[in-house]
């Protein structure tokens, strides 16, 4: 292909001298762009369709029969089988990247997250981001700290369906001078994080509320803690890393551009922290009788998941409603930690879940 001039711009040294001279149309957004108060609405709105409801939870080994069939999904008391949580998180973060953490940096944490309707395939999903708070990193003088709001809406009806609050790490275009602080990763743990302990751990019987609240309740008399870990384990392929994220619009480069990783500290393209956590909370929910999900607090992503990675699960039981007569589910309150091959922790967060009481 041949210019005016006679050059051939598909000459390999002819193009690589025309890539030097090009100015970059940029993707994303810089620290500087955000200012406390700002409202984002993201362009991408989003169909949640049940093919891609059905292919999250597949891959992710979420297997609740009332999100996979007609006649558990009625008993639940649903019109039909709906939308899973864990996808519509994924969805409504998905179509934000783009405007609000694409240009990279560390995704510190994310809480508060609430579920306000059950959502339905055929729902389109819109999707609003607050900047909550910016400021600077006290170690990075390339990074500043940004937090968002973000509401995943109804199109049709303007219904809040889920919302958050998450905190990310954003490049600088100019680094500012900094106190020489330790790191802002606060998703890491030091030495002096790690408490004494219990010496004895106790097993829940079964899944069910009232095996909860016996086991806390053995543990209180023991002086011993509820904590367990999950037999199943998934390991990281191209499906999980690059295409499930993209299903939801994430057009973070960290997960489908090798080119790009190849010289990050990961060294290659790493998960998307919604599958991670996705998984993690398959192998809990497949030890437990999960009636309704209901919030998230404290969600923290604490080592890059790469291609081959293997997620584990383990979990411990903070707190149980005790069963009340003709009551359906209780409350359970749950830490769950994600884990690695190499017994490394890559996620952890507190979750809050209806769980069935045991059948009469």
């Amino acid at each position: 292909m041949t210019d005016g001039d006679g050059a051939d711009w598909t000459d390999a040294e002819t193009f690589a001298a025309a890539l030097d001279r090009a100015e970059t149309r940029e993707k994303g957004h810089f620290f500087e762009f955000f200012a406390e108060g700002d409202e984002i609405e993201h362009d991408p709105g989003i169909r949640l369709a049940r093919a891609g409801n059905e292919q999250w939870l597949s891959q992710t080994l979420n297997h609740d029969p009332a999100y996979w069939r007609t006649d558990v999904a009625a008993e639940r008391g649903f019109e039909e089988p709906p939308i899973h949580p864990d996808y519509l998180l994924a969805c409504v973060m998905g179509p934000s990247v783009e405007d609000l953490s694409e240009k990279g940096g560390y995704f510190l944490g994310r809480t508060n997250v609430r579920y306000h309707e059950t959502v339905y395939p055929g729902t389109e999903v819109h999707v609003l981001s607050t900047v909550v708070d910016t400021r600077t990193s006290s170690s990075r003088p390339d990074y500043g700290i940004v937090t968002w709001q973000t509401e995943g809406y109804d199109a049709d009806t303007g219904d809040v369906l889920v919302s958050y609050e998450r905190t990310n790490m954003i490049p600088r275009r100019e680094q500012v001078a900094t106190d020489g602080g330790s790191t802002e990763r606060s998703d890491t743990y030091t030495a002096s994080d790690v408490p004494d302990l219990p010496e004895t751990f106790v097993t829940p019987d079964g899944g069910y509320l009232e095996d909860f609240r016996a086991a806390l309740d053995r543990a209180e008399d023991e002086d011993a803690a509820v904590a367990y870990r999950h037999e199943r384990g998934r390991t990281m392929d191209d499906t999980l890393v690059a295409g499930l994220p993209l299903a939801t619009l994430n057009t973070a480069r960290q997960h489908h551009n090798r080119d790009e990783m190849a010289d990050s500290p990961s060294g290659d393209v790493v998960a998307y922290g919604d599958v991670t956590r996705s998984i993690a909370l398959a192998h809990a929910r497949s030890d437990e009788a999960t009636y309704r999900e209901r919030r998230f607090e404290n969600e923290r992503f604490h080592d890059f998941v790469t291609l081959g990675d293997t997620v584990y699960g383990f979990t411990r039981v903070l707190d149980a409603d005790r069963p009340v007569a003709d009551a359906e589910a209780g409350a359970v309150t749950f830490q769950h930690v994600a884990f690695n091959q190499e017994n490394t922790p890559v996620y952890s967060g507190e979750r809050t879940a209806l769980v069935r009481c045991r059948p009469e």
